[in-house]
């Protein structure tokens, strides 16, 4: 049976790696995670980091970097990330002011075009990474996060699909995956659930909400233990031609996060994965 690599975001377990790396390195690689995607270097050096990976033969194929990160020294960015081995470089978050609509966007989608050619020239790929608010209806009636590939090319810029954000967001994250074919080399599996609007959500992440009122409950929770409908994203992304799978959780509830993590892995295992 055909399937894709499985790689696990660090920020799932920062703490454990902001502690002790090579450790917690060696643990994901045990559970059987076939790379990693990075969040930040911690305490650590790119040499450190890189000589970690490579005792260990656990490749970072990819990395968070803040946006405004890559714009205080886009070729540092470049630098850091092609000698740690990554592939991808992934634009994890943007900021209220800065989305497609808001006064500053324009400025935005031109640096992210322009970080886009740095990057390909240097043999990397820029990615953008979604959550829900990138779903916004715009007066053309595109989503945002559809303005903001349709205003790059595909060179510029491909998609790393968070499919928890996008059926929060009322999406089909199977169908989202799809649209997206051929541009979509890494898909984020992410579990949760979900009741009433959830309120709120983005305090769980550590961003402060705009919600003013708790409504209804939200929780990330292990692959296979929410309302996610996992079988068809993994089809799907074979189908869109992504190259790895990224396994993300960004909280743990009732369990620690190295706990989570491994019963995400243990039910890909299941499926074959």
């Amino acid at each position: 049976m055909k399937k894709l690599p499985v790689a696990v975001q660090i920020y799932s377990v920062r703490d454990e790696a902001e502690a002790d790396f090579a450790d917690t390195m060696r643990q994901l690689k045990d559970m059987g995670y076939d790379g990693i995607e990075l969040a930040g270097l911690y305490s650590y050096s790119k040499e450190e980091i890189k000589e970690i990976l490579s005792d260990i033969d656990l490749p970072a194929i990819s990395a968070h970097v803040p946006f405004a990160e890559m714009r205080e020294d886009i070729a540092k960015v470049i630098d850091t990330y092609k000698y740690l081995g990554c592939r991808y470089v992934v634009v994890p978050y943007l900021t209220e002011g800065q989305r497609p609509g808001d006064d500053a966007y324009e400025a935005v989608r031109a640096d992210i075009a322009r970080f886009g050619d740095a990057f390909a020239a240097a043999g990397l790929q820029l990615l953008y990474h979604n959550h829900d608010f990138e779903f916004k209806v715009m007066p053309n009636g595109q989503f945002a996060l559809d303005e903001l590939y349709a205003g790059t090319t595909p060179t510029q810029l491909q998609a790393e699909p968070d499919t928890c954000w996008i059926k929060v967001a009322g999406q089909d994250p199977a169908a989202y995956v799809l649209k997206y074919t051929g541009r979509v080399p890494i898909v984020h599996l992410k579990d949760f659930h979900l009741e009433g609007s959830g309120g709120k959500l983005y305090d769980l992440i550590g961003i402060e909400s705009q919600e003013t009122e708790e409504s209804g409950s939200f929780e990330f929770r292990p692959l296979g233990l929410g309302q996610q409908d996992i079988p068809s994203i993994l089809d799907a992304s074979l189908k869109a031609g992504a190259a790895w799978v990224v396994v993300e959780q960004d909280e743990s509830v009732g369990r620690s996060r190295m706990e989570a993590v491994e019963i995400s892995r243990n039910y890909l295992k299941s499926l074959g994965w």
